[in-house]
């Protein structure tokens, strides 16, 4: 139950955020073709049902969309340690020094200095040095090499898998490895996918070009953390994991641009919102970003927001709360829900406008 005053900001706790989902809505596989996926408009007080190549007539010319290049990496490596235990490690980013930050995953967290033998052959193998980013650290700082000299990225393109989310349920395929990367991924170091971009072909490309629709892009290196559900009641005391961000000059020039031409910026994605919006609240163009989305944010940049559906009590779930309201939100996944649409990564996505703020507070 909620006490507030009447007139005085919503106070939102953890519990708000979740929702019953059936299990069979979380989506196991992409769509046959790219932008022949739902498309939930959710710009307006009614939900209106289409499909995502009817993006373009969606926008104006003049708009501005920005997507997250980032590549995703593969990122996931197995092997053992000399003991013959197994251990599982997923990469979280690539260090100077052939070094890497990884979670681990082992029975026994082995000590300082042991090498793991990994799956691949030709000597692959991981020198754990310590924690990481410092001693208390939650993930863990190895070389990674092999007997060629291959760098962590060569390693990794060879070796590793594609590190799906912890809700599909296969093992990756070939289909994984085309299908959870965007067309247009270039900058490698992402453990999780821009699943907005995932919707868009080339087809649907050149028909947003034809519309007049201008398109940038950002780089976010999207992190496991993306996935892990918020669990104190208490926004506040979330701590909020950081990811590595770069907005080039290019997009910059562009968003002043539409900005000066009265067009919208549409974001491609919650990481574009966190770049663009982390940008604007700290002035820097590029570092790690720590941003947290809630409910009473003040957004200085995005208009409107292309996203996939969040997982209950998840920190995607208050920004995309935050950006088109929460009431019409929970209306907006009542609906999907109730019409079957797909969820999660591999799931449908949604068109979201930005609602005036109504100075909830966390």
């Amino acid at each position: 139950m909620h006490h507030s005053l009447p007139g005085a900001p919503r106070t939102f706790t953890l519990s708000d955020f979740d929702f019953a989902l059936p299990p069979e809505l979380i989506a196991q596989h992409p769509t046959a073709e790219r932008s022949a996926s739902r498309l939930l408009d959710g710009r307006g007080a009614a939900p209106v049902d289409r499909i995502f190549r009817d993006l373009p007539a969606l926008l104006n010319p003049g708009d501005l969309m920005v997507f997250n290049d980032t590549q995703v990496i593969k990122a996931r490596l197995f092997g053992e340690k000399p003991t013959g235990g197994k251990v599982e490690l997923l990469v979280e980013r690539v260090l100077s020094g052939n070094q890497v930050a990884a979670h681990m995953r082992v029975s026994k967290k082995p000590e300082p200095g042991t090498t793991l033998a990994l799956a691949g052959g030709g000597g692959f193998r991981a020198t754990l040095l310590g924690r990481w980013p410092d001693e208390q650290g939650a993930m863990f700082r190895f070389v990674l090499s092999n007997d060629a000299g291959d760098d962590p990225y060569a390693l990794m393109e060879r070796h590793g898998h594609v590190p799906l989310p912890p809700y599909i349920t296969h093992t990756d395929s070939e289909e994984d490895e085309r299908r959870y990367q965007t067309v247009f991924a270039k900058n490698p170091g992402a453990v999780a996918a821009p699943t907005a971009a995932l919707h868009f072909d080339e087809a649907l490309l050149a028909a947003l070009d034809a519309r007049g629709v201008q398109r940038a892009s950002v780089t976010l290196h999207v992190g496991a953390g993306t996935f892990q559900p918020v669990k104190t009641e208490d926004l506040a005391q979330h701590q909020m994991h950081s990811e590595w961000y770069d907005v080039p000059e290019a997009t910059q020039q562009a968003i002043q641009e539409c900005r000066a031409r009265g067009g919208r910026l549409i974001a491609i994605g919650t990481t574009t919102v966190r770049t663009l919006e982390a940008m604007a609240a700290s002035g820097q163009t590029r570092g790690d970003t720590r941003i947290f989305i809630t409910p009473g944010f003040d957004f200085k940049l995005i208009d409107g927001l292309i996203t996939n559906f969040h997982l209950p009590k998840s920190t995607l779930m208050m920004l995309v709360s935050a950006f088109a309201g929460y009431e019409h939100i929970m209306a907006l996944y009542h609906h999907a829900i109730e019409s079957r649409y797909r969820f999660f990564s591999y799931g449908d996505a949604m068109l979201l406008t930005r609602q005036a703020p109504d100075h909830a507070a966390i």
